[in-house]
């Protein structure tokens, strides 16, 4: 008996369209982290689940094929990310992770605040999208 794949074509274009909307959100509380609720964790788990309904509305074959990330790799460069951004503040003989931010003036932005708990932030996002994403699909992935 042939088996028949299923016309998932609602589920796919549901999918792209609220995939766009938590992604923008999701970087949106990246970048806002540092001064209100936010940050890297929360916006690295709603980029895990972005990438996530992907996977539920497409086959992992396609996804694998059109994201070609190691989520391993991705851990080891948010904790790079993130183990840095504490170095930095120790070379100029500040504690682990000491915070620096100053505004400056970027053309056609105007004037805009710079600190370092961006990358910190971003280290955290990193390593918590490479994580989760290699916890869900490694229990997906099982076959048992």
């Amino acid at each position: 008996m042939k088996q028949v794949k299923p016309n998932d074509v609602m589920l796919q274009t549901f999918a792209r369209m609220l995939i766009f909307i938590i992604l923008a959100f999701s970087i949106y509380l990246l970048l806002a982290g540092h001064n209100n609720p936010g940050g890297g964790f929360i916006g690295g788990l709603m980029t895990a689940s972005a990438i996530l309904i992907l996977y539920l509305a497409f086959d992992m074959k396609t996804i694998r094929k059109s994201i070609p990330l190691d989520f391993v790799k991705i851990i080891g460069i948010g904790l790079l990310f993130a183990s840095l951004t504490g170095v930095v503040s120790m070379l100029f003989g500040f504690p682990y992770l000491t915070q620096f931010f100053d505004y400056f003036h970027i053309p056609l932005l105007g004037e805009v605040e710079l600190t370092t708990a961006l990358p910190f932030d971003l280290g955290v996002y990193f390593v918590i999208v490479g994580s989760a994403l290699t916890i869900i699909l490694t229990i997906a992935e099982d076959d048992k």
